[in-house]
């Protein structure tokens, strides 16, 4: 870690902080505009196709034992996707999708507790019962508009994410880009087989005789930009700054996907999902910068 981490973020760094985080937060109107040419295992197949190959042939792999390779390819890849795309293909909103996802601090930390031994401190408690009672709201708000099951779908999403994440952080020090780059030769086959049952072999071949170029550029933002570009630069920062430095930045990705959901896509939240996204907003800053005010409260002055 550099003296830079010290002083604060520099000027460049803060400028690629934001990019990643601009990256992520349209990266679910994308998979909208996906969702909107290809049925969504074929696009989770497509996508981690694009997204291994040829980095792979690039990127170290990463010194973790295949078996936890394969877990993380399995869990934050396959599984987050699967939920995710299945959520998004069956009424769930861009905007609110990019909220609910994140959900996976939650989930992490629970995980974390329970396999990794770590304390729940009292500030992620308090984050977690105000992120819960968000959740709650929103859940209450789903109707016709958003299926409670499409809301249930991302949650589980969250969980795989959250599950990934605990495999990141029982080895520690693993290079982000390339547990990601080779975590993505995991989900490929089966998606393609999830598409093959649940989709049928006619709409796959339809499906890719009649392409649209707008999936197309779907699916190569979803591989290069969301998936490379962002990990990469993520990865860049976190290897010069503490990650309590960097973390907090991923607070915003929810209010770009929100905001450019509205934008691009015209949606519109219900007022209860309003409310309920504020919740699991300020659950969320409360978790992340809660010991931290608590910390500078119990200083004396001076």
């Amino acid at each position: 870690m550099t003296a830079r981490a010290e002083r604060g973020m520099a000027p460049g760094d803060l400028l690629l902080a934001l990019v990643v985080i601009v990256a992520w937060g349209l990266n679910f109107v994308v998979i909208r505009v996906g969702l909107n040419g290809l049925p969504p295992m074929l696009l989770g197949a497509l996508r981690f196709v694009l997204a291994a190959f040829p980095a792979v042939l690039l990127v170290r792999r990463p010194a973790l034992p295949w078996r936890w390779l394969i877990a993380y390819g399995l869990t934050i890849s396959l599984g987050q996707f699967v939920f995710l795309f299945q959520a998004m293909a069956h009424g769930m909103p861009a905007g609110l999708a990019s909220l609910v996802l994140q959900s996976q601090a939650l989930f992490t930390l629970f995980f974390a507790a329970a396999f990794l031994g770590e304390p729940l401190r009292a500030a992620s408690l308090v984050g977690l019962a105000i992120a819960a009672a968000g959740l709650v709201l929103i859940g209450l708000d789903s109707g016709q508009a958003t299926p409670l099951s499409a809301v249930l779908l991302t949650l589980g999403g969250g969980a795989m994410w959250g599950a990934g994440n605990i495999i990141t952080r029982r080895f520690g020090g693993v290079d982000q880009l390339g547990l990601v780059v080779w975590g993505a030769l995991v989900p490929p086959l089966p998606f393609l087989a999830l598409s093959l049952w649940w989709e049928g072999p006619a709409l796959i071949a339809r499906s890719l005789r009649h392409l649209h170029w707008s999936a197309v550029g779907a699916l190569f933002y979803l591989a290069f930009v969301a998936t490379l570009l962002g990990y990469g630069l993520w990865s860049r920062l976190l290897s010069r700054y503490p990650a309590g430095k960097v973390a907090p930045f991923s607070l915003l990705v929810p209010v770009v996907g929100l905001s450019s959901a509205a934008l691009l896509l015209d949606e519109r939240l219900g007022r209860l999902q309003w409310i309920g996204g504020a919740l699991v907003m300020a659950g969320l800053a409360v978790n992340v910068f809660g010991a931290r005010w608590l910390a500078r409260r119990a200083t004396p002055a001076g």
